[in-house]
């Protein structure tokens, strides 16, 4: 049995090939199915199997267009209610793939229909656990309270992640290998390791969700201080229970325009060049985030700040880069709404007020701050203790609750989200001047 894990860092996801004898199966693949095609002809082996632990709400799957293209079959819960054609695959239900004996464990908790993965061969034991169970944490309960074939309340789901570790996994041993779809920094967990898998015997030790506790005690810690839930995720879960259609066509549709002074009148525009570029000149009613290099969380801010299904233009630095932004917005489901990719035109007329960082060093209290950090961060501490907390996802609802008498500055922890945080403002404040603090944050936050 042989095991490869494919690492996506933005969305800190996870997949992985498993080979034996000639034969290939996938657990949880990216939206891009090319790595994989590439690791099976690599290995000589034919991809007869793809497993989807759930269907997932912070990227797109590309099981549909794998089984499409390699006839290799889809397995999945029965809880799922997956509209394309699969193999239920449940407590009970096993698969033999050349020496390896797959099984299914129904772990509830993160979603109703979420399984877990065994596969043994050759005295050797691996669980895949989807988002049911990561590296130090668990996967979190509060994300199908309004979507997918089964919808559940996040106490209901809390209890139900209770059972599952409480029982599920009881009968595999200590050796067992423990392969997550996501690490440290996804918004599925809140406190995950930077460790890319484990054993039962490590997490069982030292995960809290294993340790002894009543079942109040673990769906109170379990709900406290989750991370906010970007606009995307349930549009994902919706995308992957029906299947997503074949990537390379999808981005093929995508319309590209050159040099342009103007796009249509009332469509975000997303500027993913740098906060000096975009400053400099941009288009009218831009959001400035940042895609300048691979580890940004671009994915993961693109679908916070801008609605499923909202249109928008894609500004890009030069069209050399549209082929690698393409792919990322394919990764949350987001090219049928991309009306173009463009670059613009040295003829592009709006431009940010200039930022005079000493001014506002010594007169702090001539200017409106803006703090746009999680209620998480903002909870372990203000930076500026005047400073108007408003996250960045809920930015765009909320500008009106900022007032407009002083000049506005707005930050972040690091300097990234500030970028598209002052952006936002700028379109929405038409009557006040608006700063990006950007990593000037550092000078106050390090202080």
């Amino acid at each position: 049995m042989k095991i490869k894990q494919f690492n996506d860092a933005p969305l800190a996801h996870y997949s992985y090939a498993i080979v034996s004898e000639g034969k290939m199966a996938l657990v949880d693949p990216s939206r891009n199915p090319m790595q994989y095609y590439e690791y099976a002809e690599e290995e000589d082996a034919k991809i007869v199997a793809v497993f989807e632990t759930h269907p997932h709400a912070d990227f797109v799957s590309s099981h549909l267009q794998i089984s499409e293209q390699t006839g290799a079959k889809i397995y999945v819960s029965k809880l799922l209610g997956a509209d394309y054609k699969h193999e239920a695959f449940d407590d009970g239900d096993t698969l033999q793939m050349g020496n390896i004996t797959f099984s299914a464990i129904n772990t509830p908790g993160h979603s109703p229909d979420s399984i877990s993965v065994v596969a043994e061969a050759e005295g050797k034991t691996a669980v895949f656990t989807g988002d049911t169970l990561f590296i130090g944490d668990v996967g979190r309960p509060d994300l199908r309270e309004s979507v997918g074939n089964m919808t559940a309340k996040r106490v209901e789901l809390a209890k139900e992640m209770y059972n599952t570790m409480q029982n599920k996994y009881n009968h595999l041993p200590d050796v067992t290998l423990v392969y997550p779809a996501h690490g440290a920094g996804s918004l599925c967990g809140k406190n995950m390791s930077t460790d890319s898998f484990s054993t039962l015997g490590n997490e069982r030790v030292g995960n809290w969700a294993f340790k002894k506790q009543t079942e109040e005690q673990f769906v109170e810690e379990i709900l406290k201080d989750q991370p906010f839930i970007p606009a995307y995720f349930g549009f994902d879960v919706d995308l992957n229970k029906a299947g997503a259609a074949n990537v390379q066509v999808a981005k093929a549709g995508v319309k590209m325009q050159l040099l342009v002074k103007e796009v249509e009148a009332g469509i975000t525009v997303v500027d993913t060049r740098s906060g000096e570029a975009y400053k400099n000149g941009h288009l009218p009613n831009s959001i400035n985030i940042m895609a300048t290099t691979p580890t940004q969380k671009f994915e993961t801010w693109l679908g916070a700040i801008i609605e499923p299904k909202e249109a928008f233009y894609l500004v890009v630095d030069s069209i050399s880069q549209a082929e690698e932004l393409l792919e990322r917005i394919a990764k949350i489901g987001y090219e049928k709404q991309l009306k173009a990719v463009v670059t613009l035109s040295e003829e592009v007329s709006v431009k940010s007020d200039e930022f005079h960082l000493d001014d506002f060093k010594q007169n702090k209290d001539n200017y409106t701050i803006v703090d746009i950090r999680n209620n998480g961060e903002v909870a372990e501490g203000k930076i500026f203790d005047d400073a108007i907390a408003i996250p960045l996802n809920e930015l765009r609802d909320n500008a009106e609750k900022i007032p407009t008498s002083k000049p506005v500055v707005v930050h972040c922890a690091g300097g990234y989200r500030s970028a598209a945080g002052s952006s936002i403002l700028e379109n929405k404040l038409k009557d006040v001047k608006v700063f990006d603090l950007s990593d000037a944050i550092k000078d106050f936050s390090e202080a």
